[in-house]
This record gives C-alpha cells, sequence and structure tokens, in this order.
C-alpha cells in the first residue's frame, strides 16, 4: 500500500485528502455490508463495516473513506455525597479520499468503559482505522470522589467532561472533535465533546448536554439529518444532561448514566448525584464505524 502527501482539502477541518498518483480513478473492493447509493447524481457502491473485518481491493484506486472511533466512557460518583461526574467524549469524525492497491485492515473501536467506584474516570476509546486512515477514540468521562476538587476528562478525539470545579477544557482533536465541558459546581457534570460541537460549562446541579455530532448523510446518500455519528456523552447531577445528537449516551439524574448507542461513535453518560448509600457509575461509550464507498 503506497500513500502520497497528506494535506488538507475544503472548507471542513475535519476532511483530509491523501493524495495517489496523478490521473488516479475510483477502485474496487469488497467488505463489510455493501448497498448502493447515489449522490450528486452519481452512482457509488457503499461497504459499511460495523465490527473490524478486511477491505478487499479487488481494483487498486481510490476510495472515499468515513471513520468515527468509539466513545469514551462516562465517570462515575462516589457513594458518600451527592455528586456528578463528567460525560464521555465522542469519536473522532473523519473523512477523506485515500488511494488503496492492495486489501486494508478495518478497525473499529469497541466503546470505552465508563467508570465506577470512587474516583471512577471512564477509559478512553481506542479508535478506529481503514489501512493508514485512523480516527481517535473518545476521551474519559472525569469521575468524582468525596472530598477535594474533581478530576478533568480526558482529551481523545472529542474530549470527556470535567467535575467538581475542574475548569481546564480537556481537548478534542484538531479536525475530528471537540472540547469536553468544564464544572463550575460539585453537583454538576460537564458533557463530553462531540464531533460537531462542544459541550457547555456545568453549574448548579444540573449536567450539562453532550456536544452534538456532525451530520453523515451526504456521504451515505440520505437527506440531510437523516444520520448522525460521534456525539457526546451527558454530565450528570439531580438532573442529568441529555446525550449528544448522533448517538451519545445521557448523564444520570441520581442515577447511572446511559450508553453511547453502537456504531455511532457516541460518549457514554456519566452517574451522578449518588446517595450515601448508593454510587452512581459512568456507561460504555458506543462502538464507532468506518464506511468506505467507490464510484460504479
Amino acid at each position: 500500500m503506497r500513500f502520497g502527501e497528506r494535506t488538507r482539502s475544503g472548507t471542513r477541518t475535519n476532511t483530509w485528502v491523501q493524495r495517489p498518483t496523478s490521473g488516479a480513478s475510483y477502485g474496487v473492493a469488497t467488505g463489510g455490508s455493501s448497498s448502493s447509493i447515489t449522490v450528486g447524481g452519481q452512482n457509488y457502491t457503499l461497504l459499511e463495516f460495523t465490527s473490524s473485518s478486511t477491505l478487499t481491493v479487488t481494483k487498486a484506486g481510490l476510495f472515499d473513506v468515513l471513520c468515527v472511533g468509539d466513545g469514551g466512557g462516562g465517570g462515575a460518583c462516589c457513594s458518600a455525597e451527592t455528586l456528578a461526574g463528567g460525560g464521555g467524549g465522542a469519536g473522532g469524525y473523519t473523512t477523506g479520499t485515500i488511494y488503496l492497491d492492495a486489501n486494508a485492515t478495518v478497525t473499529v473501536g469497541g466503546g470505552g468503559a465508563g467508570g465506577s467506584g470512587v474516583n471512577g474516570r471512564g477509559t478512553s476509546g481506542t479508535g478506529s482505522r481503514v489501512g493508514g486512515w485512523t480516527s481517535a477514540g473518545g476521551g474519559a468521562g472525569a469521575g468524582r470522589g468525596s472530598g477535594g476538587d474533581g478530576q478533568g476528562g480526558s482529551s481523545g478525539g472529542s474530549g470527556g467532561g470535567n467535575a467538581g470545579y475542574h475548569s481546564s477544557n480537556r481537548g478534542g482533536m484538531i479536525g475530528q472533535g471537540n472540547d469536553g465541558a468544564t464544572s463550575n459546581s460539585n453537583t454538576a457534570g460537564g458533557g463530553g465533546g462531540g464531533a460537531g460541537a462542544s459541550s457547555t460549562t456545568a453549574s448548579g446541579t444540573t449536567g450539562t448536554a453532550g456536544g452534538a455530532g456532525s451530520d453523515a448523510s451526504s456521504f451515505r446518500g440520505e437527506s440531510s439529518s437523516t444520520t448522525l455519528y460521534a456525539g457526546g456523552g451527558g454530565g450528570s447531577g439531580s438532573t442529568g444532561g441529555s446525550g449528544g445528537s448522533g448517538g451519545g449516551g445521557a448523564g444520570g439524574g441520581n442515577a447511572n448514566g446511559t450508553a453511547g448507542s453502537g456504531n455511532t461513535g457516541g460518549g457514554g453518560g456519566s452517574g451522578g448525584n449518588g446517595s450515601t448509600s448508593t454510587a452512581r457509575n459512568g456507561a460504555n461509550g458506543g462502538s464507532g464505524i468506518v464506511l468506505v464507498r467507490f464510484k460504479v
């Protein structure tokens, strides 16, 4: 497999092109789930990978790729106080065109684990890839233990949300996602960032919503807003924040978080506002997805 120069293309900051030999045409491949789509009057074959597999190249050439990393797990809250954790960040979202002249391994991240127990930060996602094209996993949401300041979330495709007066943004990777939210309150967790937007600062007793995901409908040959990927997980509190559009899980209101949706790269919701006898756990991030299309 040979890749050329990697350069930014167009106005979207998360779109890249790996330049092939000049004058290359589209290739042909098999793998995943295949369907026929039309985009702007052009017919394509769309290959959808919801689990790790192989893209079998039967004709060398160009391939359009949409790659979504897996979401980060939401943070947990301790069992001693009414506190809140941060939501998991969404997986990285990237699109572009690559040149392939050999079979390529497709890896679909399975989703980071939600946190549990005292100071239970979630786990970041591991990322998705096709050949040399990679999208990062989402950042972990912060846990919140009794006493002291809350933790910060982790950086990733999109950053995980913070907890307990933690004011340092946990950033999303440039061109792949957005920051997780800061927190101005012990009792409200910030949401995780999404591919389309950051989450907002948490305050009071209500967790903030996860950041919105990105619209993949045009790539899939669908009407606008039909399919969104990579929404951030909601922060928790007395009232939990909603998950970001695109598969983000909701934060718990005196409850465990809700998991990110499978094959969306959505971040997991955080657990929070636990009673003196019950800890509230963060939820798992959603698995990623890889789409490959070529002209027919």
